[in-house]
């Protein structure tokens, strides 16, 4: 009996920390470079594209979602050469989407 305590404590405690909010996506190495930018700022940057991001957003704190969409939006950019992200909406279910650019010439 007391094994089968120690275990429901053991998922008990798991629940809690997932509820209070963690974030859950790794940033890419070749991401760790790629700016963040509002879109203002990001307007005389030569688009790329965009990516759609998505987590889930259930019980998680506000700050941790937009985290994670940011990191995922990073990768994306990694991926496509870009060097900059800048959300092109605000972010609603744990959906983003992010423009991809260019804003670094190349030297």
């Amino acid at each position: 009996m007391n094994h089968r305590r120690a275990v429901l404590a053991c998922v008990a405690l798991t629940l809690s920390v997932v509820a209070t909010g963690c974030t859950f996506v790794k940033l890419q190495p070749d991401a760790q470079e790629i700016a963040v930018l509002d879109q203002k700022r990001a307007q005389n940057c030569e688009k790329l594209g965009q990516t759609k991001v998505s987590v889930a957003a259930a019980g998680r704190g506000e700050k941790y979602v937009r985290e994670d969409l940011e990191t995922l939006a990073r990768n994306s950019a990694a991926d496509m050469g870009g060097d900059t992200v800048a959300p092109l909406s605000g972010i609603k279910e744990g959906k983003q989407t992010y423009g991809i650019y260019k804003c670094i010439g190349d030297e």
